[in-house]
């Protein structure tokens, strides 16, 4: 499969080129990854530090990966993709949703009730990528596009019905999750998920969408006795990307930059979207042995008749940039049913 792999800034290839007489390749470099959550969750643990080793490993060790978690580079998660583009760091994994309005394309993977699995969501994530978001991200050099599994509301109180959401202060992690929570009946407050515990510790909100493979880290289970599943296609999800600096990766000697092209893209992507659902599973279980309760809604019907609104919303403000709406959300419904159906990928 495809692998994503970090790159080096400018002045550092100068400086490299200057400083070594041998051959391109016995250069060596040296690139930061930040990302917004601790080391041991799930994704950094699972796929992001997964993918750095390997560069490491395929490069023979000329390209090292020096890893920031828990935004230890400074900064806020939301400047993430900033960072990247003015080169405080060199690669940077975060929530496209952290930038409400800059990417509204990608939105089409977070729309309620249209996904089903995050291997297939996150293959024609990639692949819509390609065909129609590249210039929406031509300022990084994106390596993975992936989304998280299926979407669940932590709580604490029960919420079994939009009606249970009535007066509740629930996290959203993007502008289209926060939609979809108001259009339910929440009162949404935005914010990244490492904020979560201590909003929920001392009430500042009563519930947060987040998928469950996180919850661990952020001790979700022990913080809230109720969690809400739906059956069937998802009420929400969030979209991901591992972007890199443009110059930082154009500076790299071509074998160099073939090692990172061989280590990213659709299988990537694949990869990172099914082991983040993968991860559900576990997390449940400690829920499951708090004693805290689990609510799966099988009759979604009051829920999407609050919420589906949403989705010709979108559309006509697609339009009004230009952007047929429609088209995205038929092609991604399409590649899902049909060339990204049971997708599946390694690193």
């Amino acid at each position: 499969m495809m692998a994503v792999f970090p790159s080096v800034r400018p002045a550092m290839c100068t400086a490299a080129l200057a400083l070594l007489a041998g051959p391109l390749a016995a250069q060596e470099v040296t690139l930061k990854l930040h990302e917004f959550l601790p080391a041991g969750s799930t994704v950094p643990r699972e796929i992001v530090h997964v993918w750095a080793d390997k560069i490491e490993e395929e490069s023979q060790n000329r390209i090292k990966i020096d890893r920031f978690s828990g935004m230890a580079l400074g900064g806020a998660p939301p400047e993430l993709m900033d960072q990247t583009i003015d080169g405080v760091t060199d690669i940077a994994w975060t929530v496209v949703g952290y930038t409400p309005g800059r990417f509204p394309q990608t939105e089409v993977f977070e729309l309620p009730f249209q996904l089903r699995d995050g291997a297939e969501a996150s293959c024609a994530f990639w692949t819509m990528y390609e065909e129609h978001m590249t210039e929406d991200f031509a300022d990084v050099k994106v390596l993975g596009t992936w989304v998280h599994g299926p979407g669940v509301i932590h709580s604490a109180e029960p919420v079994e019905t939009p009606a249970d959401l009535d007066g509740l202060k629930v996290r959203g992690g993007s502008r289209i999750v926060n939609e979809v929570l108001e259009a339910a009946g929440a009162t949404p407050v935005g914010m990244p998920v490492p904020a979560v515990p201590e909003a929920l510790s001392k009430g500042v909100i009563d519930a947060t969408t987040i998928p469950w493979e996180v919850t661990g880290s952020l001790k979700t289970s022990d913080l809230v006795e109720y969690h809400t599943e739906f059956e069937g296609e998802w009420l929400y999800t969030l979209t991901f990307v591992m972007v890199m600096n443009k110059d930082v990766f154009a500076g790299l000697p071509a074998d160099l930059q073939a090692v990172i092209e061989e280590n990213s893209g659709l299988d990537f992507s694949i990869f990172a979207g099914k082991t983040q659902q993968a991860f559900d599973a576990p997390e449940r279980e400690v829920a499951v042995e708090n004693g805290n309760e689990i609510f799966l809604v099988t009759e979604t019907g009051p829920w999407t008749a609050a919420v589906t609104p949403i989705i010709a919303d979108w559309v006509a403000d697609m339009s009004e940039i230009g952007v047929d709406g429609q088209a995205l959300i038929d092609q991604s419904q399409a590649l899902m049913a049909g060339q990204c159906a049971g997708a599946d990928a390694d690193l």
